[in-house]
């Protein structure tokens, strides 16, 4: 998907480095690549993009910057950094010679952990995050840990994706209690930035209620408006110019990933779930859902069993 000036948004990592033509075989929900073996030529600059994913990078040994929209950091060794979908993102590569990148989608993580993700780990929604520098011991403890999650990554186990997402959770959790132990949501950045992160969690409150049976209702782009007291064409234009995608694409998107998390891990009958998600009928959710998917709800339920 192209935007102005030709700035693409990438749904996997995988896409991102096949229009660098550099060459990754794997292809899924989740990543791990050793970042010396995709860029064997240093220094590297690459061009501006947008991703639909997570990113953790872990610099052992390198140095660089990374920008995310108006923002550039730079950072030496024993550094790690975090960025998440939507942002206008670049990075360069100065000196390089071991870094991980570990890549998951919000569906890997409510598919393999649980739907409650984001109170867990609050600053996953955060606008900004600056690169966190490390001792040599907390990047020893930090390193055992992806190392291991590599290991998973590359085997044939059946219950890889369970082992990663388990391997995973303790990751984050040390990273929140080495980092974001007292983060708490809040205003960040410019007034853009402020709107974009308040609809991120309005959106994530609402299907959460949804979940719970609070609501019954799928909110609409002017619902989301009305929450900030914002003409709806406004937060339109905030939120695809700052993340790259539209509400109704944000929204398609959050629905879709509630909907498999259900469909693969709720014995719920699909017009049920139809009915949890804010659909007032089975039919019109099993359209929505194959116009998204390719599939039917019944049949991506049955590619799981």
């Amino acid at each position: 998907m192209k935007e102005k000036n030709d700035i693409i948004l990438f749904d996997k990592v995988v896409d991102l480095y096949n229009s660098l033509n550099i060459t990754m075989e794997q292809d899924s929900e989740f990543s791990m690549n050793s970042l010396l073996e995709l860029h064997n030529k240093i220094p590297y600059k690459s061009p501006v993009f947008r991703t639909n994913y997570y990113s953790f990078v872990f610099i052992k040994n390198g140095k660089g910057n990374y920008t995310t929209d108006e923002q550039t950091f730079e950072y030496d060794s024993s550094v790690l950094y975090f960025t998440n979908p939507g942002h206008l993102k670049a990075f360069e590569f100065w000196e390089l010679k071991e870094a991980y990148l570990i890549t998951f989608s919000e569906t890997f993580l409510k598919e393999n952990i649980h739907q409650n993700i984001f109170e867990d780990f609050p600053f996953l929604l955060a606008e900004t995050v600056p690169p966190q520098p490390l001792t040599g011991n907390e990047f020893q403890e930090l390193e055992i840990l992806y190392l291991q999650i590599l290991k998973e990554y590359q085997s044939k186990s059946i219950y890889k994706n369970k082992i990663i997402a388990s391997l995973l959770v303790v990751l984050l959790l040390k990273i929140k209690s080495q980092f974001w132990a007292n983060y708490q949501p809040r205003e960040e950045g410019n007034r853009s930035s402020q709107i974009v992160k308040k609809f991120k969690q309005a959106l994530e409150q609402h299907y959460k209620d949804l979940s719970n049976g609070k609501i019954e209702l799928l909110h609409q782009p002017q619902d989301y408006a009305n929450m900030q007291n914002l003409n709806a064409s406004y937060l339109s234009q905030v939120i695809k110019s700052k993340t790259g995608k539209s509400i109704s694409h944000w929204i398609a998107d959050k629905t879709i990933g509630q909907a498999k998390a259900l469909l693969l891990h709720s014995s719920k009958p699909v017009k049920e779930i139809a009915f949890q998600l804010g659909f007032s009928e089975t039919a019109h959710f099993s359209n929505y859902f194959k116009k998204h998917t390719r599939k039917t709800p019944t049949s991506f339920k049955k590619l799981d069993q």
